[in-house]
């Protein structure tokens, strides 16, 4: 069940929320109209077909893709309030089986990728228009100045800049919109194009007119963050700013293609038709405003990485990184490796292409693959709903009818660049398909045993002065869920390799929840003032401070007088009531007494070699790292068949 608040906050809508959405959710979707005609003409001499073809097929892309698909009906798919394609998979992962993950993988991979050439064709589309005052004017230095600052601010939060995005973003958009009209004020007659009527004409008699759907595919590309902003924003509060984004949007576009039937036979040369229907008189400021819609537009699909990844890591499907929460918004996170990843390839994204024109060649086509990995669990989640099977068919069908024309008319941009994002993606995939696979074996190989067996001896441990006291309170963190079991390797860590004597042992297990904010936990006392296990249930969302979470667990122990600690002579010399404590944690790597197949080998070292790279243990489940002790030990997937040794006579 939801929370009333949670159900309220996406119920309400509110002026100021309805702000804070334009400012955080339609940011690449508002800076569109700057390169997207501008692609569908590039090499193409205007023609009125093709004009008034393209802003029939943009209407209709913006009704299906945009307000069908995401506002009307993937907007309810909120996870506990959250949304975003990891929150979805997590809601209805434990419905469908194992394999839903692979879409869910698949579909976060190609958004982060596309989060890898959003922001240089944002900006670049933006700065190009200082061409049209100085047209020799190398605009790439500019570009990654712009994007280097970018990436730099990220790690202080967006706390106070933050709140200058909804007002800035409400001035673009009003703005294009004013535009546009004005533009079209001498032919209103160009809104006949939004009948589908037109779009068909383009999309069958136009040379190469279905190809151009690849290039009509860039006014929707910004669709997903709807989505993944929920959270944020509010449910209710998008669907009320897109009535209005959407309307300045038609009217941006509808301008623009009114100056294209003007120079029909024409080519629109290096600068896009947005910046053909800005006044001289206020051409500077509009580049301005331009400029400062793509920054903003660019940080909230940066912001989008960093918690795409976040859930990832929660759920296990991403190698682990440091997290930080650099400002007092609910929900923001910094994670300083994929700010510096984010950062590289976007720069290499400027200094290859060099123009938007030709980026435009590498974006939209990730998107595409993303959008058909969403509509895949949204069928899913349909399902749970319990909605007519011939409907959830028809909606399927629909949708992944209109994103599979999208994805074969963006296939030839593969060689013109599209291959890039590809690359990337398929990367990402691969990382998540290895992380996932190395957790899931290692896991399986781990050897879980029933403390119960071990009491007597733990009991006899604790009380052994003839053994020097390791700690006042022992702490293991296992993956074991059960209170009465835990792994072989955290009892030999204690009895047989050398015997580590506590007054109190405590197994700590983490339980990631499929909902985002949760924190709640439960202890089982197995033998009073001996042995304790704490189950820890945190929300997907929620940072794991284990070392807070335990102190603050143990002291409500002894108020309550679940823990006795009176007996220790050590407690008139220390401050804290609990005494010291220390966690120690087993580590893993792969042993060279290993014989494992080709695949499983590259696999398990792949899988190792990123465990390697990641954050480790005490840093993920923010432990300090005064009071850890990391053991090592070996894993054997396949042991080796060794020939006996003989001895020599």
């Amino acid at each position: 069940m939801q929370s009333t608040s949670t159900t309220a906050f996406h119920k309400h809508a509110t002026p100021a929320g309805v702000l804070i959405a334009i400012g955080i959710v339609f940011g690449d979707i508002g800076t569109s109209p700057l390169y997207t005609l501008n692609a569908v003409f590039h090499n193409r001499v205007i023609t009125e077909d093709v004009a008034l073809g393209a802003l029939s097929a943009i209407f209709w892309t913006l009704f299906f893709q945009t307000t069908l698909k995401y506002v009307i009906i993937t907007l309810q798919a909120d996870n506990k309030g959250e949304g975003g394609i990891f929150s979805l998979y997590a809601l209805i992962r434990r419905l469908f089986g194992k394999w839903i993950v692979i879409p869910a993988m698949a579909g976060g991979a190609f958004l982060i990728a596309d989060g890898i050439i959003t922001p240089p064709i944002s900006v670049a589309s933006a700065v190009e228009g200082m061409q049209k005052i100085s047209p020799h004017i190398n605009t790439v230095p500019i570009v990654v100045c712009i994007l280097i600052l970018l990436f730099i601010f990220q790690q202080f939060g967006t706390d106070k800049i933050g709140k200058i995005f909804g007002p800035v973003m409400l001035v673009w958009f009003t703005f294009i919109g004013v535009l546009g009209l004005m533009a079209m004020s001498h032919n209103f007659a160009v809104l006949k194009a939004l009948n589908p009527w037109y779009a068909y004409v383009m999309l069958s008699q136009a040379p190469g007119g279905f190809w151009l759907l690849g290039s009509i595919f860039l006014c929707t590309t910004g669709a997903e963050a709807l989505y993944s902003d929920m959270g944020h924003c509010g449910r209710n509060n998008i669907r009320v700013s897109w009535i209005y984004i959407k309307v300045m949007l038609i009217l941006a576009y509808a301008g623009q293609t009114a100056w294209l039937l003007q120079h029909v036979g024409e080519e629109i040369g290096t600068v896009s038709p947005f910046y053909h229907i800005v006044p001289d008189a206020i051409y500077l400021p509009t580049l301005i405003t331009a400029t400062m819609a793509t920054i903003i537009a660019s940080q909230a699909l940066i912001s989008g990485c960093f918690t795409l990844i976040n859930e990832a890591i929660r759920l296990d499907l991403w190698p682990r990184h440091r997290v930080v929460f650099p400002g007092n918004i609910k929900g923001q996170i910094y994670i300083p490796f994929i700010n510096w990843f984010l950062m590289a390839g976007c720069i290499g994204m400027v200094l290859y292409f060099r123009e938007s024109t030709r980026m435009e060649a590498a974006f939209g086509l990730s998107v595409t693959l993303t959008m058909i990995m969403s509509t895949i669990l949204i069928n899913f989640y349909l399902y749970t709903k319990r909605f007519p099977v011939p409907a959830i068919v028809l909606i399927t069908g629909l949708f992944l009818a209109i994103e599979s024309a999208f994805l074969t008319a963006n296939l030839q941009k593969v060689k013109e660049g599209g291959w890039i994002t590809l690359l990337i993606g398929s990367c990402l995939f691969i990382v998540m398909v290895v992380w996932r696979s190395g957790r899931r074996i290692t896991t399986s190989l781990k050897k879980i045993v029933t403390v119960d067996g071990y009491v007597e001896l733990l009991k006899q441990l604790s009380t052994d002065n003839n053994i020097t006291k390791y700690a006042t309170n022992l702490v293991y963190l296992t993956s074991s869920g059960s209170p009465r079991r835990v792994e072989k390797t955290a009892i030999d860590s204690i009895l047989s390799r050398s015997p580590k004597r506590a007054d109190i042992y405590w197994f700590v297990h983490v339980n990631v929840l499929d909902e985002p904010y949760s924190m709640h936990y439960r202890v089982d006392t197995i033998v009073k003032n001996d042995i304790y296990f704490i189950e820890f249930n945190l929300g997907f969302r929620i940072e794991p401070r284990i070392d807070y979470y335990f102190r603050q667990v143990v002291n409500d122990l002894v108020k309550s007088g679940e823990v006795d600690v009176s007996g220790r002579h050590e407690q008139c010399y220390q401050e804290s009531r609990i005494g010291d404590y220390k966690f120690l944690l087993t580590d893993s790597f792969l042993s060279f007494e290993n014989d494992m197949p080709f695949v499983k080998n590259f696999l398990m070292k792949s899988y190792f070699n990123l465990k390697y790279i990641s954050v480790k243990e005490w840093v993920n489940f923010g432990l300090d790292p005064s009071n850890v002790t990391v053991e090592k030990y070996p894993v054997v997937v396949t042991p080796v068949a060794y020939t006996p040794l003989l001895r020599e006579h």
